[in-house]
């Protein structure tokens, strides 16, 4: 077997002598346009399970890395004149030019071809010899470059300037700190790698970039400027540039990906294939892991196409799951300005837990007295007892209703309603998720009208008859739980007059449907209804539907109201612009589409008790070409606050059937977030969330302030009462008939029986 190798970063030396070392007899080698010597990175970042996996791949290599590692485990935060502490990370660096020295040298002692010095002007004269191409080329790959038409990449270029320097200051754990100036925020990411010398990155969004000068400036002149500016952590040590051949050292990040990793013979590798944001470490962890990967296919397989083909399948998922993290804390520290005004102690945990694949419980593993002392900070500020209490079981105040902890019973449908009317299944089914021990329990969407339903078994608030119902289950919330109960009003519109939920959801009728409308005579679906584009007429009567029930809600006693605005439901078919077509004042523009639901809001606001909140329940992104992002969701989100709104429940998609979200745990939170952190409103997160440990995530980093749970509360109406005793809170009130099954449980699980949520 021939193999070329072209690029002798770590990706393309790694593979050579993993391949080597598997097959000696074959032909291996690696061209490298630079000099041995060269190299333009400071220091590398290793996790100890990278560590873990090249310790399996091949020993000699390890020992000679770990002999050059500088380990640490805490991270320092230092923000507004505080440093937050957190231990128990766990990360090694390494000089990168002494990475790619142990790699050449493991190379040079299995026989493994090196070729400096040498361009490679077309990556064709090496493919019709070699079995095996391998494009180890890094972000800028010339050969994903001749062929692109194959790999079909795509790039993306971030937001923030980035420089990569060194200094001779050596830090004593991995180190963030966040400077303001005049023109915005810069912060710098930090790591000692040897025993004299550090990794200091400056990053800025480009906007605060340019603002300081920085595109007018030579490349001495703006790191003169970042010394001067974090010379309170520099000791009186230089930033040094070892990158003195570019005229501007300065880059914004591209995040790259590609639909295909292969085409004949030829396979990427490393950068070439993707890139994730150097603030979770795993560019050159990712090269590497692709290197075992495809030397272990290879040896699996003399059939190099099948090899290629799981290689690339095994290695896309891993790939996919960090690229989302790295996402994740891109966005982070592009928009550090989002989080400046929390105190610091959020401030820290934020970032902390920014990609989150860092949680509270996996942080609690990692510093048990860091994450203590958070629980502490957060429960004293919520008015509790100076002690740790998980963030999730603090109070939440909104006008006039505090609500006992931060779990939310979100909104579902039944379909078990004769006529709008709930009867004695939605007694005991909301009756037994308040008695669960969840903060705030919410009816499913209760429609306004008739013809407002989603399916004939759906909730409504439109007869005397619904008012008596609802009042009798509100009653036994009050008089029988701590909980709080809310009442979410809705119109179906374009998604009305379909069949239940466990029968053909979101299709017609077999027979009696109604007529629908929407903002514009736009179906749902191939086989829903058009629905006609509404008139003023048709408004105000709506209108006056939804102040009716919201005047109901008053007189059943509920004690918050939500506005159901997203999900291609009526209201939410306003405001997206797939769903919109309108030429009207309620078209076009995002004002105008907002005119209608805000309307409505508008109107429920001056019927809701002033000491009562109300929230509204919005898409904060399509997820389909054209449609709303989550930029649109902030714009949204401001609207509605100003027209009285106190809370926004931050959902996605369900508006159009070409919706294509992209799902993992917690998938919407990030919006959520945006939404409260950017507009300064009160959030609620829902989607995938699934576990206490996402819950107090969330709520300890800012977030969102309340959770929302479905099919978990479906699957166990108890899940806050469980959640309690699995982390060992005892002060969880549970009902007075049930207090010797908590014993029994939290006797259970102090044994290390029972279960886990």
């Amino acid at each position: 077997m021939r193999i070329v190798c072209i690029g002798g970063g770590p990706a393309g030396l790694y593979f050579a002598l993993l391949m080597k070392q598997a097959r000696p007899r074959a032909e291996i080698s690696v061209i490298e346009r630079n000099r041995p010597n060269d190299t333009f990175g400071w220091g590398v970042v290793f996790s100890d399970q990278t560590m873990e996996n090249l310790a399996r791949a091949d020993q000699p290599t390890y020992q000679a890395i770990v002999d050059s590692l500088y380990h640490w485990d805490d991270i320092d935060v230092h923000f507004k004149g505080r440093t937050i502490t957190s231990g128990g990370h766990g990360f090694s660096g390494i000089a990168r030019q002494r990475l790619l020295n142990i790699l050449q040298d493991r190379c040079n002692e299995l026989g493994v071809e090196m070729r400096f010095q040498t361009e490679v002007a077309d990556a064709r004269d090496f493919t019709a010899g070699a079995d095996l191409v391998v494009a180890s080329d890094g972000a800028n790959s010339g050969i994903r470059s001749r062929y692109a038409e194959y790999f079909k990449p795509q790039i993306d270029v971030r937001r923030c300037k980035f420089v990569w320097l060194g200094t001779h200051q050596r830090f004593p754990a991995f180190t963030f700190a966040f400077e303001k100036t005049e023109y915005g925020w810069f912060q710098a990411h930090a790591y000692t790698f040897d025993n004299e010398t550090s990794t200091f990155i400056v990053e800025t969004p480009e906007e605060v970039w340019r603002a300081a000068g920085f595109d007018r400036m030579t490349a001495d002149e703006s790191i003169a400027y970042c010394q001067r500016l974090f010379a309170p952590y520099l000791g009186g040590h230089e930033l040094l540039n070892n990158a003195k051949h570019l005229v501007n050292p300065w880059r914004n990040f591209i995040r790259l990906t590609n639909e295909h990793w292969s085409h004949g013979n030829i396979v990427l590798i490393g950068d070439a294939a993707h890139t994730a944001h150097f603030s979770i470490g795993s560019g050159t962890k990712l090269a590497l892991e692709d290197a075992i990967a495809l030397a272990g296919a290879l040896r699996s397989t003399r059939h190099i196409p099948s090899a290629l083909e799981a290689y690339e399948a095994e290695r896309k998922v891993e790939v996919l799951k960090l690229q989302n993290a790295a996402r994740n804390s891109t966005d982070w520290f592009e928009h550090v300005d989002r989080y400046t005004a929390l105190d610091a102690e959020q401030f820290a945990y934020s970032l902390l837990t920014r990609s989150q694949r860092v949680s509270h419980e996996n942080l609690r593993l990692r510093d048990r007295k860091y994450v203590e002392s958070v629980e502490t900070w957060f429960a004293e500020r919520s008015g509790l007892p100076k002690r740790p209490i998980p963030p999730m079981f603090t109070p939440f105040p909104l006008r006039e209703v505090t609500l006992p902890n931060r779990v939310v019973v979100s909104p579902m449908a039944m379909y078990s309603c004769q006529d709008g009317t709930p009867d004695d299944f939605y007694l005991v089914h909301l009756g037994s998720r308040a008695h669960g021990g969840a903060g705030l329990v919410f009816t499913e969407m209760t429609c306004v009208a008739p013809d407002a339903r989603i399916s004939p078994g759906c909730a409504g608030m439109y007869k005397r008859e619904h008012v008596t119902a609802w009042k009798r289950i509100v009653d036994y919330v009050h008089t029988r739980t701590p909980a709080k109960i809310g009442l979410q009003l809705g119109h179906a519109g374009p998604k009305g007059s379909t069949q239940l939920g466990w029968e053909d959801a979101d299709e017609p009728l077999p027979e009696g449907n109604w007529p629908l409308i929407a903002a514009s005579a736009i179906p749902y679906g191939p086989h829903n209804q058009t629905p006609r584009a509404m008139t003023r007429e048709d408004m105000d009567r709506v209108l006056a539907e939804f102040t009716r029930a919201a005047a109901w809600g008053v007189e059943c006693g509920f004690d918050w109201l939500e506005l159901h605005c997203a999900h291609g439901y009526l209201l939410s078919s306003f405001l997206s612009p797939l769903t919109n077509l309108r030429d009207d004042e309620y078209g076009g523009s995002l004002e105008n589409r907002c005119r209608y639901p805000l309307e409505v809001f508008r109107a429920l606001r001056e019927i809701w008790p002033a000491e009562k909140p109300m929230s509204v329940r919005i898409s904060a992104h399509d997820w389909a070409p054209g449609g709303n992002t989550d930029d649109d969701a902030v714009e949204i989100a401001r609207m509605f606050k100003a027209t009285g709104a106190d809370l926004i429940d931050v959902s996605s998609g369900q508006t159009t059937r070409r919706a294509r979200p992209v799902y993992g745990r917690m998938y919407q939170t990030p919006f959520a977030d945006r939404i409260r952190n950017e507009v300064g409103i009160a959030t609620m997160a829902v989607g995938a969330i699934y576990t206490p440990d996402h819950v107090n995530s969330i709520i300890a980093a800012g977030r969102a302030d309340l959770c929302a749970l479905a099919r978990p509360h479906l699957a166990d109406p108890y899940w806050t009462l469980h959640a309690a005793a699995q982390l060992g809170y005892h002060d969880m009130p549970w009902p007075n008939q049930y207090l010797q099954g908590k014993d029994q449980l939290e006797r259970n699980l102090a044994r290390g029986e029972g279960f886990t949520l």
